[in-house]
């Protein structure tokens, strides 16, 4: 028993210790690192999108060319796709308003942003179970 309050203890100390001030401090170099990753991210996933859709018309001409009288069918991805980038920007809206709401900034935005995400594709995956039925 003494042992583990000795633990407990000392899993604690950090959060009851403060050497110094505790006013957030955000590095503009994070910053920036962070806005190029989100950046070049959305720049590879435009760059995906356009060589799927290529490659969905080719093959849509060639089926034509020959002379397939039945085109392969849509399977309603566009518009699943579309209600997917619904729901993330909806959650990091969400996430970023009650971020801004709870401010100063620190540990708990992370987990403001990361709870709102997963709320917003936990309705994305009960739309697509509901359009399955």
């Amino acid at each position: 028993m003494k042992k583990l309050l000795s633990v407990l203890a000392g899993m604690a100390a950090p959060f009851v210790v403060q050497a110094q001030n505790t006013t957030p401090y955000i590095d503009r170099d994070l910053v920036a690192v962070g806005v190029a990753l989100v950046a070049g991210g959305f720049g590879l996933l435009f760059i995906l999108e356009i060589i799927k859709r290529l490659f969905a018309y080719q093959l849509k001409r060639k089926a034509l060319e020959l002379g397939l009288s039945e085109v392969p069918a849509q399977t309603g991805q566009e518009s699943r796709t579309t209600i997917k980038w619904f729901a993330i920007w909806t959650g990091i809206g969400t996430g970023l308003t009650l971020v801004y709401l709870t401010l100063p900034v620190g540990i708990h935005s992370l987990a403001i942003m990361a709870f709102c995400l997963a709320a917003s594709f936990l309705g994305y995956f009960f739309y697509l179970k509901q359009s399955r039925n």
